[in-house]
């Protein structure tokens, strides 16, 4: 099964260009299925569909079909016992109802479904290509970092009563009955049997033979330095980025009016994408005369991004994250294209490498060979961050980082 991600800053035409994309799949004979994680659901308008798009596919024509994550569908299905157990330990806290109700749905719970339901549409293989039209940058990066998180965050949950039951809790249930406070047993087999799901699923994501990112941009300044800022996070979460969309660019052999300034700034920007983003392919996508939605003009917008290639290929293969045998030691090389040692920093502990670049912090499990190696001075090599394991060293820092 191939997964295809889109991704960008709000309002560049990201749903349109999945729509596109899912569209031309299907007319070239894959089984294809797109799937919605934007809160703020478009995926339906795109296709011009009058009928409800819900979170169980529905076919909008031969080869495709669509979806759109209904967190509180999914919240009824998966975790109804742990959003009733934290509703009624509000509510014995004097949080009014309803208000316990919207506060046990906790935060990162749409992402952490869309997540589930990634995975178990690729174990089920019931489709050729999965097409996860995403919400904007940030909340996409979040989506791609949560199975990390969460990999160290069950632990702690599961460790809290340990911790907590004795020195905090029992002193507190002179006030509120202990068997309120700490969750029952069912609540914590949900827990587990949810984040259970999430196992493996950072090797799907990182699997480059299986996964990859489109992003999705316009040619205008913020959105160029968002998209590469985006593009540097996809790469310290190992996510490959195999190709850049750049949409509504308007027609420089004709005359626009008031829109030839604008014509002059797109054509300086262009050559800025084509600089920065280079070896990534780049796809052009004209300003259309009218909104690009139904099945017809995704067609047209699918055939000026792809014209006849097959829209599931992968257009780019750098891998942006490994690590290597060097000498008696190891390097983690990580492709982090616009990242500089001012928005760097690094730390190791364990088996853990933590990296975070501005606000974006990855946490990379390292194998049993590398994390008992002390880590040498980090450099950058190019676009290249190179952190060298060997056996006697320092601890991790970037070269000439303050």
């Amino acid at each position: 099964m191939r997964i295809l991600i889109f991704t960008g800053k709000g309002g560049v035409g990201k749903t349109s260009v999945a729509a596109a994309t899912a569209v031309k799949a299907a007319s070239q004979g894959y089984k294809t299925l797109i799937m919605s994680t934007d809160p703020a659901h478009s995926l339906a308008d795109s296709f011009d569909r009058e009928d409800f798009l819900g979170p169980e596919p529905k076919e909008i024509a031969p080869n495709l079909d669509a979806l759109e994550i209904d967190i509180y569908a999914d919240l009824r299905q998966n975790w109804e016992n742990v959003r009733v157990h934290f509703a009624s330990l509000l509510n014995s806290q004097g949080v009014n109802g309803v208000v316990a109700d919207e506060i046990a749905v906790l935060p990162g719970m749409d992402e952490l479904f869309s997540l589930v339901r990634i995975k178990r549409y690729y174990k089920s293989q019931a489709y050729d290509l999965l097409i996860v039209d995403c919400a904007p940058t940030g909340e996409t990066l979040r989506l791609l970092s949560l199975p990390e998180t969460l990999s160290w965050g069950i632990k702690l949950f599961r460790n809290a009563e340990k911790f907590l039951v004795k020195p905090v809790l029992r002193p507190l249930s002179k006030v509120t009955p202990l068997s309120k406070m700490v969750a029952p047993e069912d609540v914590y087999v949900s827990i587990d049997s949810m984040f259970g799901e999430l196992d493996g699923l950072s090797a799907i994501l990182g699997d480059t033979k299986v996964t990859s990112v489109r992003l999705v941009m316009n040619p205008e300044k913020m959105v160029i330095k968002e998209s590469q800022r985006a593009l540097t996070y996809l790469g310290m979460y190992g996510m490959m980025v195999d190709t850049v969309v750049v949409n509504r660019i308007l027609p420089v052999d004709k005359d626009t009016g008031y829109m030839n300034r604008w014509k002059s700034i797109q054509q300086k920007h262009l050559h800025e994408i084509a600089d920065s983003f280079n070896p990534l392919p780049i796809r052009h996508v004209p300003f259309y005369p009218q909104e690009v939605v139904g099945l017809e003009l995704l067609k047209q917008m699918a055939d000026d991004i792809y014209g006849v290639e097959d829209a599931t290929k992968f257009m780019f293969t750098e891998r942006p994250y490994e690590i290597r045998k060097v000498g008696a030691g190891y390097e983690v090389r990580m492709r982090l294209p616009f990242a500089n040692e001012d928005t760097l920093d690094l730390w190791h502990k364990g088996d853990e490498l933590i990296v975070q670049v501005g606000n974006q912090r990855r946490i990379v499990t390292l194998p049993t060979a590398v994390a008992g190696m002390e880590t040498g001075q980090a450099d950058f090599d190019g676009q290249w961050l190179i952190i060298p394991f060997t056996t006697s060293g320092k601890t991790a820092s970037v070269a000439g980082a303050h």
